[in-house]
């Protein structure tokens, strides 16, 4: 994930920053409690592609 994109992105639904997990290939926003996906490169920041965060995740500390 480019790391100046990384910093232009927010989360639809909080605004706020998101954090990039590399093995799930996902941008994480704990404050909403969800990860989107990034498919062949690209982040998919769409709420109803989005899954839930659980309650490990919510709490993991980057």
């Amino acid at each position: 994930m480019d790391k100046q994109l990384l910093a232009l992105l927010v989360c639809p639904v909080s605004h706020a920053p998101l954090q990039y997990n590399k093995e799930t290939q996902e941008l994480i926003c704990r404050p909403s409690g969800l990860a989107y996906p990034i498919r062949d490169g690209l982040p998919v920041m769409l709420e109803t592609e989005a899954r839930p965060l659980t309650t490990d995740e919510k709490l993991e500390k980057k």
